[in-house]
C-alpha cells in the first residue's frame, strides 16, 4: 500500500497580495488607511462597531473581485501525489476558491460571521455584507469571524498537531514575524525538509534542511510543485 507523504503549507499575506489583496499592514503601519487599533481589536469593536463592521464589509467586497493565482493553483496540483494541508494566516478564501481540499484558517474567515457573545455560533455570509441589526440566535449582534489583536488563536493547537505530522513543510508569503503562527515551522520534526518561498527571504532561527526560494509565490510555488511532483 502506497501511503502518500504529507505536505503542510504555512501561507501568509504575500500569496494573496499577488491576487490583488493588499497585505495586512502597509509600510506606513496602516491597513487600508486605518490604524490597526481602530479596526482589528476587541476595543475597537466596543468603541465603534459601525466602523469595524464597515471595514470588514469593504474587505469582503474587495475579496469577491479577485481570483486565485498560479501559487494557489500549484498547491492544488500537489494533491495529485501528496496529502496536503494548508495552514493559512489569511482570512480570504482564495485557497478554497483554487480548489485546495484542506485549509485551516488561523486568524478566522472573512466570509463568516459569529455571535458576539458565543464564539461557537458561526455563520456563513452570503455576499459581502453583515448588516446593522443582523443577530445570532441568542439575540446578540453578529461580528466578523476574525481573530483580532489581543484575542487568542483558537486553531493554534490544531495547527501545531498538523505541523508535527509533516513529511515536507512549505512556507510561502509570510515574514515569519507574526506569532504564534511563525512558530509552526519549528513544530515540524527534525530532518523534515522545509521550503521557504518568498522574494524577501524571512529571517529564521537556525533550522536544518531549509531551502530558500527567493521568488514570489506565483513563480516559486510553481517551480517547487513541478520539482516535488517529478521526484
Amino acid at each position: 500500500m502506497n501511503i502518500r507523504k504529507k505536505i503542510v503549507v504555512l501561507s501568509g499575506a504575500g500569496i494573496s497580495a499577488e491576487s490583488g489583496i493588499p497585505t495586512f499592514r502597509a509600510s506606513d503601519g496602516l491597513w487600508e488607511n486605518h490604524r490597526i487599533e481602530d479596526v482589528a481589536t476587541p476595543d475597537a469593536w466596543k468603541r465603534n462597531p459601525v466602523l469595524v463592521q464597515d471595514f470588514y464589509n469593504q474587505r469582503r467586497k474587495q475579496a469577491l473581485r479577485v481570483q486565485p493565482n498560479a501559487g494557489h493553483l500549484a498547491l492544488v496540483k500537489l494533491e495529485a501525489k501528496f496529502d496536503v494541508t494548508i495552514i493559512t494566516q489569511n482570512v480570504d478564501n482564495l485557497h478554497e476558491k483554487a480548489g485546495s481540499s484542506t485549509v485551516v484558517h488561523l486568524h478566522g474567515e472573512l466570509f463568516k460571521s459569529r455571535s458576539s457573545v458565543d464564539e461557537s455560533l458561526i455563520y456563513d455570509i452570503e455576499g459581502w455584507e453583515i448588516k446593522a441589526g443582523d443577530r445570532c440566535e441568542k439575540g446578540s449582534p453578529l461580528r466578523p469571524h476574525i481573530v483580532w489583536f489581543g484575542e487568542t488563536v483558537p486553531m493554534m493547537d490544531t495547527a501545531l498537531d498538523i505541523a508535527d505530522q509533516a513529511d515536507i513543510f512549505i512556507v510561502v508569503g509570510t515574514s515569519l514575524n507574526v506569532y504564534p503562527a511563525a512558530g509552526l515551522v519549528y513544530a515540524a520534526r527534525d530532518g523534515v525538509p522545509v521550503y521557504v518561498v518568498d522574494p524577501t527571504i524571512p529571517g529564521m532561527h537556525k533550522k536544518d534542511n531549509v531551502t530558500f526560494i527567493a521568488e514570489p509565490a506565483t513563480i516559486g510555488l510553481t517551480q517547487l510543485a513541478e520539482k516535488l511532483l517529478a521526484e
